[in-house]
């Protein structure tokens, strides 16, 4: 299989989970701005899902491009990658539905914690195959985000049972910290350079 089909296949699936999520957002009754009050923190559970589903979906991108050959390992490890961002529409709405409930709320760090180690399994899949001295290893280097990012979750999901607001705050701050994706793998593409 080519990495464009593999590639092709992910983001039609991360469409259809953006889609099933955006049709969680229910329609209020009435026509004044008060009847949205109540659908606030769903709405923000969806614009945080929404963020961290445009962050994986970047990259992911970023990651297969500097793949040359699509295994049968890297197969399965994405397929492992999409089964955890696939539960996001119903961790989302969970969440957002019992305004960041303690439960609700460790659920869904939960699935960002498996996501995160998701994805950093497909990336392990892709270096194994492409070797040690890999465009994507000498890119990724010591990979303190990726490091950092489910112990953080971590720390969010024991602390949502004391203060569900810190919890909620930790996720946000992960975010914020993949947002701007490290220009890691355009810098090892153009210059050939690793990433510190």
């Amino acid at each position: 299989m080519g990495k464009n089909r593999l590639e092709a296949f992910s983001d039609g699936v991360l469409a259809i989970i953006i889609t099933i999520m955006v049709l969680e957002l229910k329609v209020p009754h009435g026509e004044t701005l008060d009847v949205l009050l109540p659908l606030v923190p769903t709405f923000l559970s969806y614009v945080l899902s929404f963020v961290y589903l445009g962050i994986y979906w970047n990259n992911h991108h970023h990651m297969l491009h500097v793949a040359t050959r699509v295994t049968g390992p890297m197969l399965w490890a994405n397929l492992h990658l999409l089964f955890w961002l696939s539960l996001f529409p119903f961790a989302t709405g969970w969440m957002g539905e019992n305004h960041f409930a303690p439960m609700p709320s460790a659920l869904y760090g939960l699935v960002l914690l498996m996501a995160a180690i998701a994805y950093w399994l497909l990336e392990q899949a892709i270096i194994a195959s492409e070797g040690a001295a890999s465009l994507l290893r000498r890119a990724v280097g010591r990979d303190w985000k990726g490091k950092l990012s489910p112990l953080l979750y971590g720390v969010a999901i024991v602390t949502t049972f004391l203060a569900p607001w810190i919890a909620q705050a930790i996720y946000v701050f992960v975010a914020i910290l993949w947002l701007v994706p490290d220009p890691c793998i355009e810098r090892a593409l153009h210059r050939g350079e690793p990433w510190p």
